[in-house]
């Protein structure tokens, strides 16, 4: 495939201008849900050909959010679109400053396999209402997913606006080589450090939404059997793979046989399988042999059955965890629920400290002085105080991470802003010209410089 041909003519396309106008970009917006909705059955048949997931699941945790995300866009843009006064400093005067946000030019998305529906369409979302041309690489391990967005998309808009690629390794390493306006990255850290590398390469700029070992800290101040509840939900949801599920969990040990039990109390009570729509199969078996080979029998607490044939594996909990143990080395992305006891937070925050930034990290007390102390001593993506992996569902909160964990952020008016660039501009008029910066300079202009700048 001649990727510079493609790109050449998304920019020509961009340079025309036609992508600036607001009206513009609301019916492309308009035209991208009308086209999900009208192919809903498609995707719902296409994901569970990849995962076995439900279409319940598929759209509370995928389409439902991306229509969201459509629909706030087209609500709000004119809002987000719109030139931004700012003030205008004394020594400016007579003037007017004011911000102008403009796209960026031709995007490249690169979207991820565990939600990939939402994991692609919701940056393009973003990149469209930004007023941007896309070339869309979903992920090739969801196959069957990413040939029914490549339908979709490349059947209902012009490929000088947005096409699909469908590509593996090596086409998106050539991919990789040409030049865009803006890189938009999810995927492993692993992976994201060699997209990095290739943007440096021509100064692009990119996000880059990664992962990490996202730690939910329990501690004795908390509701233990809601927290319990909320964890097993959040962790077992697509089979935990999922970016920010909770990867282990540090719990006081002075409740941590009460919260082991309620663990085990909500894992059976939701009676997670395939059969009963809340529960999907690994996706491939290179990730399913990783998983297996983590599971330590000797430190199991609950679950650990497996289905070679049918990429199963239940939700497991594993006790008595240290962070010497191999689970510990990497993210798990699976059903695998790590438990690690502690008696100080102090030490806690010391050893969250002491690894990569994670992108998530949640918090379940009732103390809100220790609430305080873990926010303000701990730096993480995003998270929660009680509850996990919700706030992904508030648009309003910017969704990225940190550090290992990522850099830069979207969702809602945070997407537009990430694939925009914000043009500063300061407008004098004719009529009034100080000579107060000009040749000659005096002692008189320098002490007056110096008290309009503040000095």
């Amino acid at each position: 495939m001649n990727y510079k041909d493609i790109i050449q003519k998304q920019s020509d396309f961009f340079n025309s201008n036609k992508t600036k106008d607001i009206v513009f970009r609301i019916e492309q917006l308009k035209k991208l849900k009308s086209a999900i909705r009208s192919n809903e059955k498609l995707l719902y048949e296409s994901v569970y050909k990849d995962f076995r997931k439900s279409e319940f699941d598929t759209y509370t945790t995928e389409l439902g959010l991306i229509y969201h995300d459509i629909d706030e866009a087209i609500r709000k843009l004119p809002q987000w679109a719109k030139h931004k006064k700012v003030a205008t400093n004394l020594i400016n005067f007579p003037a007017r400053s004011y911000v102008i946000p403009e796209p960026l030019g031709v995007c490249l998305i690169i979207g991820a396999w565990n939600y990939p529906y939402q994991l692609s369409l919701a940056p393009l979302v973003a990149a469209i209402a930004s007023g941007n041309t896309v070339i869309l690489k979903p992920s090739e391990s969801s196959s069957a997913a990413s040939s029914a967005m490549k339908k979709i998309i490349n059947e209902n808009f012009p490929s000088e606006l947005i096409t699909v690629i469908e590509s593996g390794i090596t086409e998106t390493t050539e991919l990789l080589k040409e030049k865009f306006d803006k890189i938009f990255f999810t995927g492993s850290v692993a992976a994201g450090k060699i997209v990095y590398q290739a943007a440096a390469n021509h100064l692009t700029p990119v996000t880059l939404e990664l992962g990490g070992k996202s730690p939910a800290i329990v501690t004795r101040s908390c509701d233990l059997k809601i927290s319990a509840k909320r964890l097993v939900w959040a962790k077992f949801l697509n089979a935990g793979q999922s970016c920010i599920a909770p990867d282990y969990i540090l719990v006081d040990e002075s409740v941590k046989e009460e919260f082991l039990l309620q663990l085990k109390f909500y894992i059976k009570n939701f009676d997670y399988s395939i059969e009963n729509n809340n529960y999907v199969q690994i996706i491939n078996d290179r990730h399913f042999d990783r998983l297996i080979e983590l599971i330590d029998k000797k430190k199991l607490y609950a679950g650990g059955e497996t289905d070679v044939q049918k990429r199963f594996i239940a939700p497991t909990i594993l006790d008595n965890v240290d962070f010497n143990d191999k689970i510990m080395e990497e993210e798990i992305f699976g059903p695998i629920l790590p438990i690690i006891s502690y008696s100080n937070i102090n030490d806690v925050i010391s050893k969250i400290k002491s690894q990569p930034k994670p992108l998530s990290l949640y918090i379940f007390t009732d103390d809100k002085p220790e609430q305080k102390k873990i926010l303000n001593e701990l730096s993480f993506g995003g998270g929660a105080v009680n509850d996990a992996v919700m706030h992904i569902s508030n648009s309003n909160l910017p969704f990225g991470g940190v550090g290992n964990s990522g850099t830069g952020s979207y969702h809602g008016e945070a997407g537009f802003a990430t694939f925009s660039h914000y043009k500063s501009m300061l407008e004098k008029p004719f009529w009034l010209e100080p000579n107060l910066k000009y040749p000659p300079n005096s002692k008189k202009k320098f002490a007056l410089i110096r008290w309009l700048m503040g000095r």
